[in-house]
């Protein structure tokens, strides 16, 4: 069977990083059912081009509507799901849980349980090789010290609402292989960045905010320290763990480049000096402003993928930070129609 005739169902597909997915998918010529509810941060502006029917296919609809779910599914007939739909801003779940407890509990309680019955009704040949893959977090290991890194054999140990939401997704899909026996597999990934991020997230806001001469936010002392990947190799480690993951496995993606927030925000900074320089003629650093500490915030992540090297033969296409965050601040550059779109969005709700 080529991959043109094989399914993907992936719920959260209008996101940032199941949007990079979707592309990935169809470049390795899958086909791609694109499941998502289109809230404050899944954009359809993230698939305009993308989307054909009978090779990518939009469906809008909750994960926490089981019916609906089940109802795509005996539709499409996947051979794969994907759950990228989740709640994932840390200071949004510190505000209001709920929505987390709701979409990253629930809603991944309702995805197991229409892919197991759907399952349950396949031939013997589907069932061989059909996989759910549920994507999580490194931040539910908790934070680490100076030193070590998180792999697949981490205590889960988190830290906010945010990370133990999505730790409870995570237990609930071992759950499910092991009680049930439905093939899952699970992914923890470093943080993100790249194209399409919803400017709540670093990077995005630092690139947005220098750009219209806005202040730039910097919690505590900017020393917290974040592993970054780009979100295509993050993308590409999933489609991976999809051909070639074993049931019942975890495999972790990171970035192997370690920065502080306040590095980070330097780095854009150099280069928007360079590439578009203020008119005043000031450093775009000047912008940058410290605030009131995260609660609980986490102080370090970092991830050894070495796993995910030997099993699927992961390798990062983005070799350094600086050559991923140079490309994403392009991005953002030159696609100033998507950010006025998402600016719109965000201030009409």
């Amino acid at each position: 069977m080529s991959n043109g005739s094989q399914k993907i169902l992936v719920t959260g597909g209008a996101g940032f990083i199941g949007s990079s997915f979707v592309r990935v998918a169809l470049a390795a010529d899958y086909q791609v059912i694109i499941l998502d509810a289109l809230t404050y941060a899944g954009h359809i502006e993230n698939l305009e081009e993308v989307l054909k029917p009978g090779l990518c296919d939009f469906e809008k609809g909750s994960i926490t509507n089981l019916e609906f779910v089940s109802s795509v599914l005996k539709k499409h007939q996947p051979d794969y799901f994907v759950n990228f739909a989740a709640e994932s801003h840390v200071d949004n779940s510190i505000s209001g849980p709920k929505a987390f407890m709701e979409t990253n509990i629930l809603g991944t309680f309702s995805c197991l349980e229409a892919c197991r019955a759907y399952y349950n009704s396949l031939t013997s040949d589907k069932k061989n090789s059909f996989k759910y893959i549920q994507i999580s977090t490194d931040e539910v290991f908790g934070s680490l010290n100076d030193t070590g890194k998180f792999n697949e054999s981490s205590a889960y140990q988190p830290n906010s609402p945010y990370s133990s939401s999505k730790a409870s997704g995570d237990h609930l899909a071992r759950a499910w292989f092991h009680t049930y026996k439905l093939p899952t597999i699970i992914t923890n990934c470093s943080n993100n960045y790249g194209p399409r991020q919803y400017p709540e997230k670093l990077i995005p806001l630092m690139i947005q905010n220098a750009l219209i001469e806005k202040t730039l936010p910097v919690y505590g002392t900017g020393k917290n320290i974040r592993d970054w990947i780009h979100v295509d190799d993050h993308t590409r480690g999933v489609l991976l763990a999809l051909q070639k993951g074993k049931p019942g496995s975890t495999y972790c993606f990171g970035g192997n480049s370690e920065m502080t927030n306040l590095e980070v925000v330097n780095s854009i900074c150099s280069y928007l000096d360079e590439i578009k320089p203020r008119k005043s003629g000031q450093k775009y650093s000047e912008l940058i402003t410290f605030v009131d500490d995260r609660a609980g915030h986490d102080w370090r992540y970092a991830i050894d993928d070495s796993l995910a090297q030997k099993e699927l033969d992961f390798k990062r296409q983005f070799e350094s930070f600086n050559m991923g965050l140079k490309s994403t601040c392009k991005w953002y550059l030159e696609n100033k129609i998507w950010s006025e779109k998402i600016q719109s969005k965000m201030r009409s709700t």
